[in-house]
């Protein structure tokens, strides 16, 4: 949950033709998303479908975060004095975990929700998802990063083609010992592949918690920090549900306990039509940021 602050006029995309006031012929012309990673080997798989009483510690946020409808949804609230957060009881090594998101509704400017892994220490692993409000009728931006040994900077960012306060979403992330996938309700909209051979770390080795905030971010998150909060409009909340994961949850299957899971044909198609329609921000585009040249797993 670090993320590459967007006052950074470098941080944009001069590739995409995607602007926000077309995004409402993009949510009348969505398509229909696929089934798509294989099975993951069952017989090293731990499964949890559980509530968000036995998965999840509330940790910060005093009554910001909730736990309700026995245990089957959970809220996350912002208001000016604080946001709030939560993270998993286990820890993971590689799986697959699934969130159903309903984002902070009308005006967001300003919030971010945070929805990553991560492990713990200055070598840290970390595999983001998070949320950038906008205000009301202009598109959230999905900020992706992927950080190998405290090291991220590895930012890719999207438009959705729904608008993800209506209902809602699965935002998925697929982690194994070959490559990172972030979905989106079934949709691959980024993959990050295992680089070791060009001597870029991989995340592999280091446990991680699922962790999700919701806090304010206005001195970046919405158009470079241009548009604050409007506090008149808190609190803001998000809600979650439907959590699932499927992996182990310690060191025992450090080694060999996924097999690696490739995108069939379909899929890679649809990871092409996110990526050319729906992609704003690209870190391996970046010339400017930089200047000695591109990151190795980008080459």
């Amino acid at each position: 949950m670090h993320a590459y602050k967007t006052q950074n006029p470098q941080f944009k995309s001069s590739s995409s033709s995607l602007k926000p006031s077309k995004m409402k012929s993009f949510f009348s012309k969505s398509l229909f998303f696929t089934a798509l990673i294989a099975v993951l080997n069952s017989s090293l798989m731990a499964v949890s479908a559980g509530s968000f009483y036995q998965d999840f510690d509330l940790t910060w946020g005093d009554k910001r975060a909730k736990i309700f409808n026995g245990g089957q949804i959970l809220s996350l609230s912002l208001d000016k004095v604080s946001g709030s957060g939560f993270k998993s009881k286990k820890e993971y090594l590689f799986g697959r975990i699934d969130m159903q998101l309903k984002l902070v509704a009308g005006n967001s400017a300003g919030t971010v929700t945070a929805y990553y892994l991560s492990s713990e220490g200055p070598t840290h692993d970390e595999i983001d998802f998070e949320f950038l409000g906008n205000t009301t009728g202009d598109p959230y931006i999905v900020h992706t990063n992927v950080f190998t040994q405290g090291k991220g900077n590895r930012e890719q960012q999207f438009y959705l083609w729904f608008d993800p306060t209506k209902n809602f979403h699965t935002y998925s992330i697929i982690w194994d010992s070959q490559q990172i996938v972030f979905l989106v309700d079934n949709t691959p909209i980024r993959v990050f592949a295992n680089a070791e051979r060009k001597g870029v770390p991989f995340p592999k080795n280091q446990p991680m918690r699922i962790h999700s905030s919701l806090w304010n971010a206005d001195d970046w998150a919405t158009r470079g920090g241009l548009v604050k909060t409007d506090w008149l409009k808190a609190p803001f909340t998000a809600y979650y549900r439907n959590f699932n994961v499927q992996g182990s949850t310690g060191l025992k299957f450090m080694n060999g306990a996924w097999k690696s899971q490739q995108l069939d044909a379909y899929s890679r198609r649809r990871l092409r039509w996110v990526q050319k329609n729906f992609m704003i921000y690209n870190y391996c585009t970046d010339f400017k940021r930089f200047p000695q040249g591109l990151p190795a797993e980008c080459r």
